[in-house]
């Protein structure tokens, strides 16, 4: 008996260019999957916005969106706070006009001065990384000194902007913006921005990386740059705009 085996026709040019494209997809992706192993292991966690937020790391590339993120959820937030050590006694919900203290607490620890202010959890949290991760290195490499408080005119205040009648809201009528007016030092050193804030030595030098370093947290960063009313302060809150000066 005779069999007839069929003829295989080679495979047309469309078939050899899909077959090779194919090839080039399977070897990109096999490249792309062991380049984020390598990225993954070896990449600061702060770079990397998978990787899960720390009060601790320092601020990364990817900071800013995780910090963004965790504010808009109050759980996450006060999740984040727990998680980094951080007193945050809740206060009751309240409104007062235009004015409110929603998802609040009260702020332990930090070395602020007075303590114990009532500030949001978004505010809060964006108030520790700075600590932690901007004032407290930065008092260290410029000033050679530890930061043993932190002086601060308050957090809530039921006003408009620069206390006018009328006018848009201050982020301090709901507990959202901080005051920071300077810090005393393990050495005994007293440091303003009132009156040190445009100084050219070593002071000036530290006021001014903290609010460069606060504008990589807060969404609105004034300083003394920005005008008159902000001479003695830097006003540091996590509202609906973006400014740093």
């Amino acid at each position: 008996m005779t069999f007839a085996f069929p003829v295989l026709k080679p495979p047309s040019a469309q078939a050899r260019a899909l077959a090779g494209f194919g090839s080039l997809l399977l070897d990109a992706a096999l490249a792309g999957l062991l380049l984020f192993m390598v990225i993954d292991r070896t990449a600061p966690p702060q770079d990397l916005p998978w990787k899960p937020f720390s009060l601790n790391q320092p601020i990364g590339l990817a900071t800013s969106g995780k910090l963004a993120r965790i504010a808009a959820d109050p759980a996450r937030c006060k999740a984040a706070l727990a998680a980094g050590e951080v007193a945050f006694t809740a206060t009751p919900a309240r409104r007062d006009g235009f004015c409110s203290k929603l998802d609040a607490g009260q702020v332990g620890g930090g070395g602020l001065s007075p303590a114990g202010p009532v500030m949001t959890c978004r505010e809060a949290l964006a108030f520790t990384l700075w600590n932690r991760q901007v004032l407290r290195p930065a008092a260290r490499e410029i000033l050679g000194a530890e930061v043993a408080a932190i002086d601060h005119y308050g957090t809530y205040a039921c006003r408009r902007v620069y206390g006018q009648d009328s006018g848009r809201v201050s982020e301090h009528a709901h507990a959202n913006a901080f005051d920071f007016a300077g810090v005393r030092l393990s050495d005994g050193r007293r440091v303003t921005v009132a009156a040190h804030f445009d100084d050219e030595g070593a002071r000036g030098r530290f006021l001014r990386a903290a609010r460069d370093g606060a504008c990589k947290v807060f969404r609105v960063t004034l300083s003394p740059d920005y005008n008159a009313a902000h001479h003695d302060h830097l006003h540091l809150d996590m509202g609906r705009f973006r400014t740093c000066r």
